[in-house]
């Protein structure tokens, strides 16, 4: 606990209670501040407990609801509250304290037990004391355990979330609901670190099961830190759909306001929980458990699944020949593993002179070897040059650092893909390596320089990839055509796996419009070379510009088609509808596609595009916004029509005709979006992530550096 909240909960008793809110407040901030990286969502808590058998029914996760009386005004809205969760489908768990400022009436316990709902015992007297002292609790853990059993009770949480789990063996309960996986904001805030149920175990004691609350209280959500809106909820309801976990919230009677839809110092509106109870039943139907408490342990105790054991922390090299910040695909692995707590190691490029040869960006050190040279990269000459001193600048950097401190693994990113033989030094002394394909090169160098395919630059590619392939330990494809491909000429298929450029949901989620100036804008985030079809899109836009003069064509990328894009945009005159702007952070970038009205992604079939796979088709539909592409093969494979629009590849006319109807149309662009969501929350990296991490972990389980 930091000094300022000891501070604060010794001088609490003395505060009148605005007086306290305004103080947890003031704290609550801070917390926020400091905490984002682990608040709402701390990755470790993924992780499933050791002997973990599922839910029942072979369900994705499950859906878990209790409540916390405090005081006299929640226990009058009780009934209201049954009735609120009776009318959605839902039953919940109601805390009630037994020696606490109201009497528990037994004709209501017996009430919500005959409606199906479960009560359980909230803390002794809800005074903060029940831990003071060992002996203290012993005698209170007598009489907690009569009202137990008095109420026929299995199930116990203290108040304010005090916890001692070895304690706990004095109470006769088979579940305890006291901890949470994460929640910074508690006065004790050691969060249990996992979104699953698991078994306390004690020699000579009977045990129980720990049932940790995953979905921040609604107290701290709309009391201190003044949320307007369920987005939080929402978020880590899909984060933990998305890993079998269990969405256990608890909520407060006393704080729901039944009559005001404002929320106020003393309160919410009740409209929020049917919100999360109505975004769960729909966007989850048929996919969780809902289960009262004592249910989900009564399934647990009958394999006892144990809290994982903490894992080795391991030392990882990334290389890639990409300014960092913009590069997505390597952020998603880099943090994925950083973030779980391994040593993560970023080897790039800069985007522009001023960046800083080195820096700490999230979870990761990033270190930049050399600018990004734009000189000359449309030639062959050009192009290569930059990159074989990338490669030396890389492979030396490595070998020195590695010989220091040894890496378990490296994970290169091509473009190149010589850049693997880099990581020469760390793979003679026993590092794993892992080649990551982001754009297959020979089919890459065709569509850059319009090579012959049979021409000698292309086949010594494809020698080049086979000798990658046979280097590196294990080789990822960022798609399934590709998949087949490489298989076909470079690796076996036990080595290669497919890694999808999936979408980050931490960070493009939906948001709340800021922008109210009356433009529809259109936009495409992304880089700007030929395959990528923009000069279409300008000329598709230029077509019904005249005829909707409020809208806006907003492009956000680099690349070498930028200048002659440009260009073009001053030939059609567009120079003010159309503007071409340099790329962002992906935090960014995630906000500006929350204000656009239409995404479009407009790559060429005939080349290169026609197989690489388009990343920023899913982060248009995971913040919201209809997307209109053109019919790749790629694309087709992995959508269809009803999550997005299609368009010919090429005519410049039927995208034009596509962006009139979008316009004109605001049903049609809700349905895309709507159905886009469900894809999203079924294929996402948070779904992956777990994969990619497995992945690391099994090539690197036998290193014993």
């Amino acid at each position: 606990m930091t000094l300022q909240k000891k501070l604060y909960y010794q001088v609490k008793p003395f505060l009148p209670w605005r007086l306290r809110m305004a103080a947890r407040g003031v704290l609550a901030r801070r917390t926020l501040k400091a905490s984002r990286d682990i608040w709402p969502i701390n990755p470790i808590a993924a992780r499933k407990p050791e002997g973990w058998a599922g839910w029942p029914d072979r369900k994705q996760f499950a859906v878990v609801l209790s409540h916390d009386v405090e005081g006299p005004k929640g226990l009058d809205r009780c009934r209201q509250f049954m009735a609120l969760e009776e009318a959605r489908g839902f039953r919940s768990s109601y805390n009630l304290i037994p020696e606490g400022t109201y009497s528990v009436p037994k004709a209501l316990r017996d009430e919500m037990v005959s409606r199906g709902f479960e009560v359980g015992v909230h803390d002794l007297k809800h005074d903060g004391k029940l831990y003071n002292s060992r002996s203290e609790f012993q005698a209170s853990a007598k009489r907690i355990n009569n009202y137990l059993k008095d109420w026929n009770a299995v199930g116990f949480r203290a108040g304010f979330m005090y916890h001692n789990l070895e304690w706990l063996h004095d109470l006769e309960c088979l579940y305890d609901a006291s901890t949470f996986d994460t929640d910074p904001f508690e006065p004790q805030p050691d969060g249990v670190g996992t979104i699953f149920p698991f078994w306390v175990s004690a020699p000579g004691r009977k045990g129980y099961v720990e049932m940790p609350y995953t979905l921040c209280q609604d107290h701290t959500m709309f009391i201190l830190l003044r949320e307007k809106t369920i987005d939080i909820w929402k978020r880590k309801v899909d984060w933990i759909a998305q890993n079998g976990g269990m969405v256990f919230l608890d909520s407060h009677p006393d704080y729901m306001n039944f009559g005001s839809e404002r929320p106020n110092a003393t309160g919410y509106p009740c409209s929020f929980y049917s919100e999360l109870l109505e975004y769960i039943s729909t966007t989850y139907q048929g996919q969780y458990w809902h289960a009262l408490p004592r249910q989900v342990a009564e399934h647990c105790a009958q394999f006892k699944p144990q809290l994982p054991v903490a894992r080795k922390q391991r030392r990882i090299c990334v290389v890639s020949f990409s300014a960092y910040e913009s590069d997505n695909r390597v952020i998603r692995c880099a943090e994925a593993l950083g973030s779980r707590g391994d040593t993560v190691d970023v080897l790039a490029v800069k985007a522009s002179a001023s960046d800083p040869d080195s820096e700490r960006i999230g979870h990761v050190n990033v270190t930049r070897l050399q600018a990004r040279e734009r000189k000359d990269t449309r030639t062959k000459i050009g192009h290569a040059l930059p990159l074989i001193r990338f490669w030396f600048s890389s492979s030396f950097w490595l070998a020195r650092k590695h010989l220091m401190q040894r890496y378990d693994l490296v994970h290169i990113h091509n473009l190149p893909d010589f850049l693997v033989f880099a990581a020469w030094v760390p793979k003679l002394t026993g590092a794993k390596i892992i080649l990551d394909i982001h754009d297959i090169v020979p089919e890459f160098y065709v569509s850059k320089f319009k090579a012959d395919p049979e021409s000698f630059g292309v086949k010594l590619l494809k020698r080049i990839e086979r000798a990658a392939a046979r280097f590196a330990d294990h080789v990822i494809i960022s798609n399934h055509l590709w998949l087949d491909k490489f298989v076909a000429r470079s690796a076996s298929p036990e080595k290669c796996s497919v890694l999808i450029n999936h979408v980050d949901s931490d960070v493009f989620f939906p948001r709340k419009r800021t922008r109210t100036d009356g433009k529809f804008i259109i936009m495409f985030p992304g880089g700007l070379q030929w395959h990528q079809g923009l000069d279409i899109a300008i000329r598709a836009f230029a077509r019904i510009a005249d005829k909707f003069p409020y809208a806006e064509f907003h492009i956000y990328g680099d690349g070498s088609m930028r200048e002659d894009l440009i260009a073009l945009v001053e030939t059609l005159k567009l120079n003010h509808r159309v503007l071409i702007r340099k790329p962002v952070t992906d935090s960014e970038i995630a906000k500006l596609m929350a204000d656009a009205d239409l995404g479009v992604v407009p790559k060429r079939a005939d080349t290169f595009g026609n197989e690489a796979y388009s990343t920023k088709i899913m982060e248009f539909m995971s913040v919201g916004v209809p997307v209109i592409i053109s019919r790749t093969k790629i694309d087709t494979f992995y959508f269809n029509d009803s999550v997005v629009r299609f368009f010919e590849s090429g005519n410049e006319e039927e995208l034009a005709q596509a962006m009139t109807e979008a316009i004109c149309k605001k049903e049609m662009r809700q349905k895309l979006v709507t159905n886009a969501f469900g894809y999203v929350a079924r294929h996402n990296w948070q779904t992956k992530k777990s994969e990619f991490r497995q992945l690391v972990d099994s090539l690197t389980s036998g290193n014993g550096h």
